[in-house]
């Protein structure tokens, strides 16, 4: 039929197109409407969900759709929380989130125990579990924190490391609460549990990352690609479910699992953010808003009593907690209350372990009548606790974010000059397009969107490349980079000499990166040395970057850095070494770096300004390097920092790394890089670094260096 008939308009809708497209509204007009009125859009969904759901005009009915992907969407949080996280950070600042995550548990718990044995009269039993309810947390604030761009914020990563820890013992409150009011807790009870979150653990954060790299490598298709994180995401989910955990620890594993192999800039991380964002993640806001129900605390004061002593407890709490961790390890005042933020809200995890002790029968009265481990003044009071809770955090959260994100960009601000950074792709074969660009999105600067520039020539005289060519390149160029939110300029020159046509754009465009790919299986012929050495290399302001791919980089585990003696001299040093730097922080890399004593005092002492996983090696010759590169594995990349006769770090023996890399590397990657030989200054080194508003703080280091 064409039309809907009366009984199809009856509440609530049963129609999927309508249904669907009823929340499509909501999630499309919520955030315009609420951001003109400063309210954060996540309370907006919430608060939509409860006015259509079934507590409110009814309008939707919390069914399996509405759950499923709701739940989806809870997942989805939890495992951006994961895949965004910082690996440096997170493993620098490990005692911070243990020491966070054990206050944000035992704080509430004490508390939420002296408010149900004393005030409420509770059992011991019942008190515990209602303790832990405000133990664990929800990230419901995340995606905000995350749009702003401060995930990487110090007090983001604390908050979320911390969150994983206080979720799992809360849930292991629960597990122990449920077992002794079922009599079933025993010494084996605890081995079993133990045992069973062990393994878990261990098949998520090692077998997993095993089946990514190998999935990456074999598939190029992107939307095969996604599919495989959504079948990771849910299969953590549900390993976690027969651990005996809750399913939003096993998608922040899986977070973890897959962080490496989905680098932040990547056009696959566009794609998960992006859909997340914008529908999974909102069906959850609404789904949690059809939870609740205003009219429950009309009925009994006793809810009100139960609701306020609830909602009271629980920010109360962790607020303390935050403060305490902001006063432990002297956070700012705006860090610490975005701790608060991001921690404040309770949701998925509070209303899983009250529905379980709800349906929990521990006796019945003299009247027949059930009495339940959580009565219903605790379950209802649980509604308002959360939001209200997931009120308080949307806005600290997102005050307190505006505040850090408008501090790192003075700071950013601060530390640029007027000369900005410039890539230039040299693109002649269709089969280097992809992993090229893949290189430039992930080694560019931050703030760097627009000039990023790819390059094809066109000789028909000697039949090198041809405008049929050329356009597909540059189609594939542009598209491949648009999917990373990244804009590339296609460049089509015609020249009679391939060189003069890229040495004409590197002025044109003043190219501060020129990056080369040599096609996968093969290696350096005489032609491209020739147009290497005598060419390329010639000018004094252009860093040259020679990549060879034989997988994707975010595939690659360990890269493996070779430096020589006098290298930092060099001009381009500090501002190539910055590329590295970028490669390690997207792609999550460990980098292991051979270079001088004088060369790794200096690495090791910028290092303490930036965090990534580095490793350092002495060495006191090149011969040494010949040796390194020859052991280099698979998941394993070479990158070379290299010089032309006559600069500092020049050694005769440089002339056979091509024929090394020609005989052991056609199918490993490698990286060479041949710093720019302008003339060298304080500011040179300082200039390049304020290009990079992540990095910003390493200009001080290296001025004082040069001082």
């Amino acid at each position: 039929m064409l039309f809907l008939s009366i009984h199809d308009l009856s509440l609530p809708i049963a129609d999927p197109v309508l249904k669907f497209l009823l929340v499509l509204i909501i999630i499309l007009f919520a955030p315009l409407l609420l951001n003109k009125i400063k309210v954060p859009h996540l309370l907006g969904l919430i608060i939509a969900g409860a006015v259509i759901g079934p507590n409110g005009f009814n309008v939707l009915a919390r069914d399996s759709s509405i759950v499923v992907t709701g739940t989806t969407g809870l997942l989805y949080i939890m495992f951006l929380a994961g895949l965004e996280i910082d690996m440096g950070d997170f493993k620098k600042n490990k005692w911070k989130s243990l020491t966070f995550g054990l206050y944000t548990f035992i704080i509430p718990l004490l508390l939420g125990y002296i408010g149900a044995y004393y005030l409420l009269g509770f059992s011991q039993l019942t008190s515990f579990l209602f303790a832990s309810l405000f133990s664990s947390h929800t990230l419901i604030a995340y995606p905000l924190v995350s749009k702003l761009g401060v995930a990487k914020n110090r007090a983001v990563n604390v908050t979320v490391g911390g969150t994983m820890i206080t979720d799992i013992l809360a849930l292991l409150v629960l597990a122990g609460c449920v077992g002794m009011a079922q009599g079933e807790v025993g010494k084996e009870f605890w081995i079993k549990m133990s045992l069973s979150i062990l393994a878990f653990g261990l098949v998520v954060l090692l077998v997993f990352p095993i089946i990514g790299r190998w999935f990456f490598k074999k598939v190029d298709d992107k939307i095969s690609q996604y599919i495989f994180v959504l079948v990771m995401i849910y299969l953590a989910a549900v390993l976690a479910e027969i651990a005996g955990i809750e399913a939003i620890i096993g998608a922040f594993l899986a977070g973890l699992a897959l962080n490496r192999l989905i680098p932040h800039t990547s056009s696959l991380m566009n794609r998960v953010e992006f859909v997340g964002n914008a529908i999974f993640i909102p069906f959850f806001l609404i789904s949690v808003g059809m939870l609740i129900d205003f009219k429950v605390f009309f009925k009994s004061w006793e809810t009100i009593a139960v609701a306020g002593l609830m909602t009271g407890t629980s920010i109360l709490a962790k607020y303390l907690a935050a403060i305490l961790t902001q006063k432990t390890f002297r956070f700012t005042k705006e860090e610490g209350k975005l701790i608060f933020g991001l921690s404040s809200a309770s949701a998925a995890a509070t209303l899983a372990a009250v529905m379980v002790g709800y349906n929990i029968i521990i006796s019945e009265t003299e009247a027949g009548e059930p009495v339940r481990l959580l009565n219903e003044h605790v379950l209802n009071g649980s509604i308002l606790m959360i939001l209200i809770s997931c009120t308080v955090s949307s806005f600290v959260s997102m005050s307190n974010a505006q505040k850090i994100a408008e501090s790192e960009n003075e700071d950013m601000v601060a530390g640029k000059t007027e000369e900005n950074e410039n890539l230039l792709l040299a693109i002649n074969h269709i089969d280097t397009v992809d992993f090229m660009v893949n290189l430039s999105v992930i080694i560019k600067s931050k703030s760097n969107t627009e000039n990023i520039f790819s390059l094809n020539v066109i000789n028909e005289e000697k039949n090198e490349s041809s405008v049929k060519n050329a356009e597909k390149i540059a189609h594939d160029t542009v598209q491949k980079a648009a999917a990373a939110d990244v804009n590339i300029t296609p460049l089509t020159r015609y020249d009679n000499d391939v060189l003069n046509g890229v040495n004409n754009v590197l002025k044109e465009k003043k190219i501060t990166d020129l990056i080369i790919g040599v096609e996968n299986g093969k290696g350096f012929s005489s032609s491209f040395s020739f147009n290497l050495y005598n060419g390329y290399l010639q000018n004094k302001n252009t860093n040259v970057l020679v990549y060879h791919a034989a997988q994707p980089i975010s595939t690659i585990k360990t890269q493996i850095v070779l430096i020589p003696a006098n290298a930092h001299t060099e001009p381009g040093f500090f501002h190539a070494l910055l590329k590295v730097w970028n490669i390690a922080r997207n792609s999550g890399a460990q980098m292991t770096f051979y270079a001088t004593e004088k060369t790794t005092s200096i690495l090791k002492r910028i290092l303490k300004k930036v965090n990534i996983e580095a490793k350092f090696k002495i060495i006191n010759s090149w011969a040494e390097t010949e040796e390194i590169a020859s052991t280099v594995g698979e998941n394993e990349g070479l990158i070379v920092f290299m010089a032309k006769r006559g600069m500092n770090s020049y050694l005769p023996q440089m002339s056979r790394v091509p024929g090394i890399l020609n005989t052991l590397f056609k199918e490993k990657n490698y990286l060479l890089i041949y710093p720019y030989q302008g003339e060298s200054n304080n500011n040179t080194e300082v200039r390049s670094v304020g290009n990079h508003g992540d990095f910003v703080q390493i200009g001080n280091v290296i001025g004082k260096l040069f001082k």
